[in-house]
């Protein structure tokens, strides 16, 4: 049986950590969730957006970088000593940086830092305290739908989120028998800063997800009744189940699309 609170709607977690919470997806996880009656841990690189956001639903903001492992250890024992554990944690926090096969070093270990290893540095802390307890933990990884299709304009993106992706899967197939629940949150378009710089930089991906784009509310939303089971895949646009499934039972044609997209993008900069 699911517990519910005094609004009679489900609670699936009542000690929640999101990172990357200071906007966008992340913010609007933590209200979600608050508004649900979970206490919250509210973490951001920004600790003032943190503030913010704990302040506003009545959390507690912890000011971490999701990519260094020292912070997200600190931030885990933290949520031990503040909430008494962790029912769920959203590993939220991601990086976008447009750009091709010339993005500088830099930023391609920076966006791998972000996007993949801190999810790892997550469950190197959280794992041992978790695995084997009894009762189930959830792991909401945010991935995007890059990692399940790609996205054009930003190859560190494209490639660090399908490695989001993996780490998931990998994580799932090894310890679903040990009381982890892993769901990976692929949403395409949001209307968040991260959306918007895309546009303004001119990205054939962001003008093109710009239609139907969703509110990080929207998301939140998806995401809050997808813990009550125990699907891997949330997917906020459902359209993207049958793109995935196109790009895996007819790449070629699948690709061919892309291209195509990118090639009136082009011609469209052009005039």
């Amino acid at each position: 049986m699911t517990a519910a609170d005094l609004t009679g709607r489900p609670v699936a977690a009542r000690r929640v950590v999101v990172t990357g919470a200071g906007g966008g997806i992340g913010a609007a996880l933590a209200r979600r969730f608050a508004a649900d009656g979970a206490s919250v841990l509210v973490s951001d690189l920004d600790g003032d957006a943190a503030a913010a956001v704990a302040s506003e639903i009545g959390g507690r903001a912890v000011p971490a970088d999701a990519a260094n492992e020292d912070d997200t250890r600190r931030l885990i024992e933290t949520a031990w000593a503040e909430l008494g554990g962790v029912d769920l944690f959203c590993s939220n926090a991601g990086v976008l940086t447009a750009g091709d096969e010339n993005t500088p070093d830099a930023a391609w270990t920076r966006d791998f830092s972000v996007n993949v290893m801190s999810h790892v540095y997550v469950t190197r802390h959280l794992l041992p305290r978790w695995l084997d307890q009894g009762s189930p933990k959830r792991l909401l990884v945010t991935v995007s739908a890059a990692g399940l299709l790609s996205i054009l304009g930003s190859a560190s993106y494209a490639v660090t989120k399908h490695g989001a992706l993996a780490y998931a899967e990998w994580l799932r197939a090894t310890y679903a028998h040990r009381g982890l629940i892993v769901q990976a949150l692929c949403p395409q378009g949001v209307r968040t800063d991260m959306l918007t710089r895309g546009g303004e930089r001119g990205s054939a991906s962001a003008a093109m997800l710009a239609d139907g784009a969703l509110e990080p509310g929207e998301v939140a939303e998806v995401a809050a009744k997808a813990i009550e089971g125990e699907s891997f895949l949330i997917l906020p646009h459902p359209e993207v189940a049958d793109y995935y499934k196109l790009r895996a039972s007819d790449t070629d044609r699948w690709l061919g699309g892309m291209n195509k997209i990118q090639r009136a993008f082009e011609a469209g900069g052009a005039r």
